[in-house]
């Protein structure tokens, strides 16, 4: 019986889990060794569980209870989680309509190589992993492929986007930490804008590094270090989640403030996995900065529309299971928030649609379909 029964439902934040091969066949050698040398840094333990998950992955006894623990079994262990056709059949346990599907450890590396690496081998990383994604996502059309763009040069990265949107990527990922020498909002980049609304394609930005979202000085507490969701060290915590939004504010402000949503009025924008309790003071205060700011500034008075206004027709957001999405979505608009699960990730629970159902169960049936699904297809745009 699927997870999700009855009802139509897409899943605004998916994931595969790479294994240390996965860009072999698609990455000059150059990159295979520069992804081979991030996994080598990688913990004893966490090479160990993948290679004891390819066992379990090969297990008859294991395979035939994947059903009933569909979402249970996270990480390498979850059905489909580097193998398609595994994918496939764990999509149909799950139920939901589509998946729109991320990396997992190229998101991490790009973020991280876009301030240290030269940008002929950041971008020949991407196309790697740009490859590698829609390759998996290939044959099922419910699996929605999502390719990285990095921002890190100002020539290069509309040719990147189009070569990636002509191999079939669905969403373009961009940082959403800030580039290293410019901004998100640089004009040069509306040539990469231009191509994701022509293409009715969604630019998103997904959270990527959990080191990067703090100044690494917040470590040094002179206390014991905290586990993280796995029991851990490598992921989130209290406080990193507090710092979550500060990325996507500024560059969602940038992006508004210095006109791309205006010259681009089709062009999408998703907030994955970034949380959203931060949205309706997000919108309040763009409001105010725009009232404070327009008698002085040629660029805001250049704007058609109030700030909050880009906001409910351009952006669209995922919830954290854990954060109050009925009040979200009271206190900004029922045309923000989207449904996700984080499959396979530990992050999204055992259980995310009882939360959600429970945040939304008050709410007319308009708004439930909004969240659960047409803000997701008009996301998508051409997906749909």
């Amino acid at each position: 019986m699927p997870y999700v029964q009855d009802r139509v439902i897409h899943d605004a934040d998916a994931h595969t889990m790479e294994p240390p091969e996965w860009l072999n066949e698609f990455a000059p050698k150059t990159v295979i060794e520069y992804f081979a040398e991030h996994f080598s840094k990688s913990s004893n333990e966490l090479l160990a569980d993948i290679e004891r998950c390819r066992d379990l992955q090969a297990s008859e006894t294991f395979r035939e209870t994947a059903e009933q623990e569909i979402m249970s079994r996270k990480n390498f262990q979850a059905k489909g989680a580097w193998n398609s056709s595994d994918r496939s059949q764990a999509l149909d346990y799950l139920g939901f309509s589509s998946q729109l599907v991320f990396p997992t450890m190229p998101n991490t590396v790009l973020e991280a190589m876009e301030h240290e690496a030269p940008a002929k081998l950041t971008y020949a990383t991407a196309d790697a992993a740009n490859q590698a994604q829609i390759a998996f996502c290939k044959s099922d059309p419910r699996l929605l492929p999502v390719a990285y763009i990095p921002l890190q040069d100002l020539e290069i990265a509309s040719s990147c986007a189009e070569r990636a949107l002509n191999l079939g990527a669905a969403a373009l990922l961009i940082p959403n930490r800030m580039p290293k020498n410019h901004a998100h909002s640089h004009i040069k980049f509306d040539r990469v804008w231009a191509l994701a609304q022509e293409a009715q394609v969604p630019v998103v930005m997904h959270v990527a590094e959990p080191n990067l979202v703090m100044p690494p000085q917040h470590r040094n507490n002179g206390l014991p270090p905290e586990p993280d969701f796995h029991g851990g060290g490598e992921n989130f915590r209290s406080v990193s989640y507090m710092a979550i939004s500060s990325a996507p504010v500024q560059a969602l402000s940038m992006l508004i403030f210095d006109g791309v949503l205006e010259r681009f009025p089709d062009l999408r924008v998703g907030i994955i996995e970034l949380g959203a309790a931060w949205v309706p003071s997000f919108i309040r205060q763009l409001d105010a900065a725009f009232l404070a700011f327009k008698r002085h500034e040629n660029r805001l008075q250049s704007l058609s529309l109030q700030p909050s206004e880009y906001v409910q027709r351009q952006v669209r957001v995922t919830p954290f299971p854990t954060e109050p999405t009925g009040w979200i979505i009271e206190n900004s608009s029922p045309e923000i928030c989207m449904f996700s699960s984080d499959f396979p990730h530990v992050e999204g629970g055992r259980n995310p649609l009882k939360h959600f159902d429970q945040e939304v169960q008050q709410m007319d049936e308009l708004t439930k379909e909004k969240f659960f699904r047409r803000n997701f297809e008009d996301l998508m745009g051409a997906a749909f």
